[in-house]
């Protein structure tokens, strides 16, 4: 069995657990410390326990933590050379022993899980996502996406759970505060993806035989969760596919622990 949990997922903070009886991982860290720990245990998992930390970019929102944790419990941290070399300043002192680094989407195993990277659209020095194999089945976390591409779906093709990226409400980032620069980042081609891209996302990754989704990475100031709910659920109706009956679809609040997967 597999578990996918949120800890934190929002423009705030993310970090994902991803687990077996055997293996646990965490899947960036961006936020504190004592955060990571106080939401590891409230979902089953003594931090000890935490087999390594797989790094998907290096914006803070996703490194924040991996620092402390790593030095702490002594975590071996993997991420590809270009987001090494983006990020590792910002990591304080790693031990050498615990700098991993892989080749871009080359798999990878750790434990009874089998990790293969892919790359997604964003401004960052190589960013990517993960699907991780265990089993026969397979989980995927698929966040900070500016466009959705056919690269995407072939590497979440077959994915029984996927953690997807509902960032914002075009009409909230386009009325809201932001300046206009950051809007256009946002909104770009390596920005991230809108509750309505989330919804056609949604939709073939069904399709493909996905029957667990959980949106994402939503923007506190652009989005809120019913909102994000709401239109990709309009989209699978319009499309044939009812939520509650042939898929399950959930949102990861921002600030706390997120409806646990288990496949």
């Amino acid at each position: 069995m597999m578990k996918l949990c949120a800890i934190r997922s929002g423009s705030r903070g993310n970090a994902v657990l991803a687990c077996t009886s055997r293996t646990r991982i965490l899947i960036d860290c961006g936020i504190s410390g004592r955060l990571a720990e106080t939401g590891l245990r409230q979902a089953g998992v003594d931090p000890e326990s935490l087999d390594a930390v797989l790094i998907t970019h290096e914006h803070r929102d996703h490194i924040a933590g991996v620092g402390i944790l790593s030095r702490r419990y002594h975590l071996p941290v993997y991420a590809n050379e270009k987001t090494w070399a983006a990020m590792e300043q910002s990591l304080g002192k790693i031990a050498p022993e615990n700098r991993r680094s892989f080749v871009h989407t080359d798999s990878f195993s750790l434990g009874d899980m089998d990790i293969t990277p892919f790359s997604i659209s964003h401004d960052a020095a190589d960013p990517v996502g993960y699907t991780l194999l265990s089993g026969g089945k397979k989980m995927a976390v698929a966040t900070d996406i500016g466009i959705l591409e056919e690269e995407l779906f072939r590497s979440l093709k077959g994915s029984d759970a996927v953690l997807l990226e509902s960032n914002h409400d075009k009409n909230m980032l386009e009325m809201g505060s932001y300046p206009w620069p950051l809007k256009q980042r946002i909104r770009g081609s390596q920005g991230h993806l809108s509750n309505d891209d989330a919804g056609k996302a949604a939709e073939f990754l069904v399709k493909m035989g996905t029957r667990r989704i959980m949106l994402g990475h939503l923007s506190p100031e652009n989005n809120y969760p019913r909102l994000a709910f709401q239109t990709v659920m309009n989209i699978l109706q319009n499309a044939g596919i009812m939520p509650g009956r042939d898929m399950e679809l959930f949102v990861a609040p921002g600030d706390s622990l997120s409806p646990v997967f288990e496949i």
